[in-house]
């Protein structure tokens, strides 16, 4: 396969999409990878590096152009990075990395990189564009992070620049991976002096735009929409983008983001003068014909778990009628004193309902969709992160980018239609080396959905009767 996906990056440029349409609307990332950290005397003590001074204003025209504040001194050194070489593993340090970056990339306790990040960094260190195809969980976002930071590292920025051109763009489909993505970059960067910044909808506009005229950008992490916007508004420029992301292109492309994405895109410097890089849970024709129009020779690379469900995940289908299904999820979740449970539907107004009933039966649960506005979510997150919020009920949009550790269940109240998206849900529980368990309910709506998912696993899920217990009726708490 890898033969046939390289003969297809010839000279020519790729045709466009047959049809666009409208769209309507977590080393760190991934910390949760199968790695191991190793056994590493800790890090000295290292006094709080001070803020980087306020920009100083040169010019009278807007955008304003800035001086650029002088980089942090490193107060580390690799010599105190010191890991055990081990056969069949990669250490961190292989690569010529900054002392900068391996200081947080020591603080994150990941010496040794997963395969994507092994095998992607390889290429992209040395300026190619790449191509890579993994699942959640793999350690992907790492990979391009620590990418990134290496190049605007080793390029210097112009002496004078506009505040709104940021020199590395990162493009993911929903507000949850894009804030995701900016936490990992702001863990990485932290000892570097670069600023990392998020555009997302859903967020005050005037409190975006207030932070990218306070300081400089250097990677910009935003969703299509938003970005445009500010695009489109002159505020931000991209022509002076040396590396671009796009993350979850699948994703995107069935959300309907493509033809903005094409918008940004030509925004920037041509593909042959920037670094592009490009991630898929899935090589469909459609990702790979994108990929052919926006990337130049890309380095291909593949991984494919050992398993596609982790073998953490203890995983059960009970056959449930529609009717007892919020029944079923009630008394599993209280009987059991279950603390941090997700639970997911296929559609919005599905996610409100159960929502509402369990608030409604005394069960501390709270929401996660489209319709709920952006600040509600972080701090829904925020609660679910902290353990006050019990029950998390969500869509998969919204779920994609949940990365928190120590939930213990994933409940299915209805199976998704896309086999991939059962591997995603079920990845929100047994990470960082715990395990987990995933509840699906097949009922007569959606039980035909189990033979594809079963496919794509490899290996057949046993059915399960629910006992009496677990469908006895729900003493209403409140009228």
């Amino acid at each position: 396969m890898l033969k046939a996906l390289k003969k297809m990056f010839g000279k020519s440029e790729a045709q466009p999409l047959a049809a666009d349409t409208d769209a309507t609307g977590a080393l760190p990332v991934d910390t949760h990878a199968s790695t191991q950290p190793a056994a590493v005397a800790p890090a000295p003590s290292v006094s709080p590096e001070p803020e980087a001074p306020a920009p100083t204003v040169i010019a009278d025209e807007k955008p304003v152009r800035v001086r650029q504040p002088k980089p942090v001194a490193p107060a580390w050194s690799r010599t105190d990075f010191q890991v055990e070489a081990q056969e069949g593993k990669t250490r961190f340090h292989d690569f010529a990395l900054t002392d900068e970056l391996m200081h947080a990339i020591h603080d994150l306790g990941f010496p040794y990189c997963t395969p994507i990040q092994a095998q992607v960094l390889g290429y992209t260190l040395e300026g190619r564009d790449a191509i890579g195809r993994a699942q959640t969980g793999t350690g992907k976002t790492a990979a391009f992070l620590v990418s990134i930071i290496s190049q605007l590292q080793q390029t210097p920025p112009p002496k004078e620049r506009f505040m709104g051109e940021p020199r590395a763009l990162i493009i993911a489909p929903t507000r949850e991976l894009v804030v995701q993505i900016a936490k990992d970059a702001a863990d990485l960067t932290k000892y570097t002096g670069l600023n990392v910044m998020t555009f997302v909808g859903g967020m005050d506009f005037d409190k975006q735009l207030k932070q990218l005229e306070a300081r400089h950008c250097d990677i910009l992490v935003a969703t299509p929409g938003r970005l445009l916007d500010f695009n489109q508004r002159g505020e931000v420029h991209l022509d002076m983008v040396e590396v671009m992301v796009l993350d979850e292109a699948d994703r995107m492309l069935d959300m309907g983001f493509i033809p903005q994405v094409r918008q940004i895109i030509r925004q920037t410097p041509p593909k042959q003068e920037r670094q592009t890089l490009l991630f898929s849970a899935t090589f469909t024709a459609d990702v790979m014909n994108l990929a052919q129009q926006w990337t130049t020779d890309p380095a291909i690379v593949e991984i494919e778990p050992e398993n596609v469900a982790s073998e953490s995940v203890e995983q059960h289908v009970y056959a449930v009628a529609g009717s007892d299904k919020y029944k079923l999820l009630y008394n599993l979740v209280t009987s059991n004193d279950w603390e941090r449970v997700i639970v997911f539907a296929n559609r919005k107004d599905e996610v409100r309902r159960i929502e509402e009933r369990l608030v409604r039966d005394g069960v501390n649960a709270a929401q996660l969709s489209g319709d709920v506005p952006q600040h509600k979510r972080i701090k829904t997150l925020e609660g679910f992160r902290e353990g006050k919020i019990r029950v998390l009920v969500a869509t998969d949009v919204a779920g994609r980018g949940i990365h928190i550790d120590g939930i213990s269940h994933v409940i299915n109240f209805t199976l998704p239609e896309v086999p991939d998206d059962y591997v995603h849900r079920i990845g929100r529980t047994g990470r960082a080396g715990s395990s987990g368990v995933s509840i699906s309910f097949a009922g007569e709506d959606d039980s035909y959905q189990l033979p594809s998912i079963e496919a794509l696993l490899g290996r057949k899920i046993n059915f399960e009767m629910p006992s009496a217990e677990l469908l006895k009726p729900v003493e209403r708490k409140h009228p």
